[in-house]
């Protein structure tokens, strides 16, 4: 049975998406196709808006719709922190935390050799910058790249190169990584050696 080509397009255009498969493409396409008119309205102005109207911060690159970013511009925020992530998701899963209460970099991605992603091909050099001009106003970069191989090698290349930086600008710098280990309601028993290894590290006075 041939679509409406509308119809097939959108349908081909939901497949297109990360983890949308073509069953729930069509289901998709189809409720959209019997929703009222005004929400399909709102729906295709969100859209619209996303590309037209949303830009990175030139502090942080997190995303905004002005020049610089609630975060960055909020004068209660602790500005001696800079807390690097590798997405905006990542940076909004901390937030939700609010446990932490400086500022951000996200770099867009980590290190990645075998898909040929090296440092400058994430936003590695403009942080190096950012930290350069705040002089010894930072005290502390926390490295809050996943838990993975891309991460790890990220994590160490930036505190090889902010250590290299700090001992001419800021001798100072504290580089810090987020502790992990075993997590809440985990059973010792089925922990892989890694983790239980960096659990023991990263134990804390109880």
């Amino acid at each position: 049975m041939n679509l409406p080509q509308p119809l097939q397009e959108l349908i081909d255009q939901f497949e297109a998406l990360p983890g949308i498969g073509r069953k729930t493409a069509g289901k998709l396409a189809f409720y959209l196709l019997n929703v009222p008119e005004s929400q399909l309205l709102r729906f295709s102005q969100a859209l619209r808006d996303l590309k037209s109207k949303t830009k990175k911060c030139r502090v942080c690159y997190n995303l905004t719709e002005e020049d610089v970013c609630q975060i960055c511009s909020d004068p209660r925020r602790d500005r001696k922190q800079i807390c690097v992530v590798e997405e905006v998701l990542d940076l909004l899963v901390v937030e939700d935390t609010r446990k932490y209460n400086g500022l951000y970099h996200v770099l867009y991605g980590r290190i990645d050799p075998l898909n040929n992603l090296g440092p400058d091909d994430i936003l590695i050099p403009q942080l190096m910058a950012r930290v350069r001009k705040s002089g010894r106003e930072l005290e502390e970069v926390i490295l809050a790249t996943n838990p993975n191989m891309e991460g790890e090698t990220t994590a160490l290349y930036l505190k090889n190169k902010l250590e290299e930086q700090a001992k001419k600008d800021n001798p100072g710098l504290k580089i810090t990584r987020l502790a992990y280990g075993l997590p809440m309601g985990a059973s010792i028993e089925y922990a892989d050696y890694g983790t239980l290894g960096r659990a023991f590290e990263n134990r804390n006075k109880f």
